[in-house]
């Protein structure tokens, strides 16, 4: 809501464009339940046939007129497509009194259309959030004084305050401190990143330990954030439209029924033939061909935790070749977790740990937070530590009783004396080739043991990948804001034989490009704000439905409601299965129509043989399409 001249709040202009969209589902809700009402009375008999019928013509105009303006402007464009399909399944299963079939066409395509939309405003919905998460105030040093000002009148060179907690506003460089800085929305990665003086940091992530003094170098449409609105914008006006399977068979059909009738009638001059040819010739099942498939498509991927935003997503993933995923929160689970535990002078896990947590108790580092889950697991009471004290960038330093416990990274050791011996030296190299990191559990400056701590692959990514392989995925590539030998070290344990690391947004917008235009169907997975321009640009962007990010999910056109890795090959597989039911319609229906349209030419059929095949020919469809629901 935003505030008029009075001072009383007004609706945004997303607010009055989503209140706008909503009144288009009144056709379609009124349609369905006038569809409903005519089938259940026509069916039970409690009501007289003239008023099912009364109720099968309402519900066809009220869901058909909508359709029929728009095959009657695509006829006029020469733009033939499936609305000027069902148009003519609407208008002659009315002329010949098979009003509930019209109804449930209309029924069949507007509920597509509204399936369709769908998407565009989950899209809109996702850079409204995002530009509603853009920090609005800084606090500025000015004449020696600490000042909030909006962030609109934040200037190059101005010098902006950040403390622990808090989200770094502005892009710049750091002049003064020190902080571990959470970069997961900007760039992906699952572990704090230490920055000082003279370090970049971006506007949208987040202080977790220590504060900074940062002088302000982008502003306004310059920062990393508003970059990231722009390119989700973009690749969401450039990406080319998705031509449906029916209506490319609507470009000759369409016209070819047409003239058949026409031909018929003049051949024989039988208005019966002519009306025979165009019962049978009446594209009903043709026009239910591709919405009974994508329905029973998209309720099978519902019940696998897979949900599909449109008709048109389900075809477009079914003809994917390419996927492109993203490493933290997507092929990972997203957050640090105790990896190895090694202990030295005899010491055990337990007791590494034990101490490891004492130290760690009361801080708020990711890293932290791993080694008390640790704990949790073993079931060791965490005691309090008699002090604490975090230094950013290095670790923790704390007492119990009369030991000093240290826990940190080489550099801490290195500040207070502690020498490190080859053995430990060999872990550490060891765990750095593994992507992991480091941290020293040290007692009265003893090295007692060293704790290996990583974000590792989701359950089941290695199975995945091999199954997109064995599926024809001609590449598959993970890309990511990571460390190269954090990324290289993923990407081996998933299977990956393509790693892209150190991207930024626009770099990840970049690459995917590149693979459409070498012709390309490209799928991405990801999960972060920083995936967003990405999953906007890619042929079809899935998202992960729980870690997943707002802006993510919005933006994607399929979410993983489980964040289960294993869906992304069957989502894929559902596509195609749809895919092929959708042709094998198409193509059963044509064979049906054409042989039809040769029997009532030739005088063999009337008008009321030829309304029973096409509505078997249209059953059949149904029951075609039906299968989709519990394939496996």
């Amino acid at each position: 809501m935003s505030r008029g001249p009075t001072g009383r709040k007004e609706p945004t202009k997303f607010a009055r464009f989503q209140v706008a969209e909503y009144w288009r589902y009144l056709p379609f809700l009124l349609c369905g339940l006038l569809t409903v009402t005519s089938l259940i009375s026509s069916l039970l008999k409690f009501w007289p046939n003239y008023i099912s019928d009364g109720l099968g013509i309402a519900a066809a105009v009220v869901g058909g007129v909508p359709i029929v303006v728009g095959g009657v402007r695509a006829l006029l464009n020469r733009d033939l497509d499936v609305d000027l399909l069902a148009s003519i399944a609407i208008v002659a299963s009315m002329l010949v009194g098979e009003f509930l079939a019209a109804a449930v066409v209309a029924l069949m395509l507007t509920g597509g259309e509204i399936l369709e939309d769908y998407t565009v405003r989950r899209t809109s919905r996702a850079i409204e959030k995002l530009i509603e998460s853009v920090p609005k105030v800084a606090r500025v040093r000015k004449d020696g004084k600490e000042v909030e000002v909006p962030i609109e009148e934040v200037r190059m060179g101005d010098i902006v305050l950040v403390k622990p907690g808090e989200e770094i506003s502005v892009d710049g460089a750091v002049v003064t401190g020190q902080a571990s800085v959470n970069q997961a929305p900007i760039t992906g990665e699952s572990i704090p990143v230490v920055k000082k003086e003279g370090s970049e940091v971006f506007g949208g992530t987040i202080v977790e330990l220590g504060a900074l003094e940062i002088k302000v170098t982008k502003v306004g449409e310059d920062t990393t954030l508003a970059r990231i609105i722009r390119l989700i914008r973009e690749g969401q006006e450039n990406r080319a439209p998705v031509e449906k399977v029916a209506n490319r068979y609507a470009k000759w059909f369409a016209p070819g029924i047409l003239a058949i009738a026409v031909l018929a009638y003049l051949a024989t001059r039988s208005v019966v033939v002519a009306v025979s040819t165009l019962v049978i010739a009446c594209p009903c099942a043709l026009t239910l061909a591709t919405p009974t498939a994508i329905v029973a498509g998209i309720g099978n991927a519902a019940r696998r935790g897979v949900l599909i935003k449109g008709g048109a997503i389900l075809e477009k993933v079914g003809s994917v070749d390419a996927v492109v995923l993203d490493k933290t929160g997507t092929l990972t689970i997203g957050k640090p977790l105790v990896t190895d535990v090694k202990g030295f002078k005899g010491r055990s896990e337990v007791e590494v740990i034990s101490l490891a947590a004492i130290g760690e108790k009361f801080s708020e580092h990711p890293l932290s937070k791993a080694i008390l889950s640790r704990a949790k697991e073993l079931r060791i009471s965490v005691e309090d530590p008699s002090d604490f004290e975090a230094i950013p960038g290095s670790g923790v330093v704390g007492h119990k009783g009369n030991n000093e416990i240290v826990v940190g990274n080489k550099k801490l050791l290195e500040s207070k004396g502690i020498e490190l011996t080859r053995e430990e030296e060999q872990f550490l190299d060891n765990q750095k080739t593994l992507g992991r990191t480091s941290v020293f559990v040290c007692e009265n400056r003893s090295v007692i043991g060293v704790i290996g701590i990583a974000d590792v692959p989701r359950k089941g990514v290695m199975d995945s990948i091999a199954t997109l392989k064995d599926m024809g995925i001609r590449s598959v590539v993970m890309l990511t804001g990571d460390n190269p030998v954090t990324a290289d070290a993923i990407a081996k344990q998933a299977g990956i034989s393509e790693a892209v690391s150190e991207l930024l947004p626009e770099q990840k917008v970049d690459y995917v490009k590149k693979l459409r235009e070498r012709g390309h169907e490209v799928l991405m997975v990801g999960d972060g704000i920083n995936d967003a321009p990405a999953l906007a640009t890619a042929d079809v962007g899935m998202a992960m439905g729980e870690i997943g990010t707002d802006v993510a999910i919005e933006t994607a056109d399929i979410v993983l409601m489980s964040d289960d890795i294993t869906k992304v090959p069957i989502a894929i597989e559902l596509g195609r299965k749809t895919l092929s039911t959708i042709k094998q319609n198409i193509l059963f229906a044509t064979i049906v129509n054409l042989v039809g349209v040769l029997l009532a030419v030739h005088g063999d059929i009337n008008p009321i043989i030829a309304s029973a095949i096409h509505e078997g020919n249209a059953l059949l469809v149904v029951l075609n399409s039906a299968r989709l629901i519990r394939a496996r």
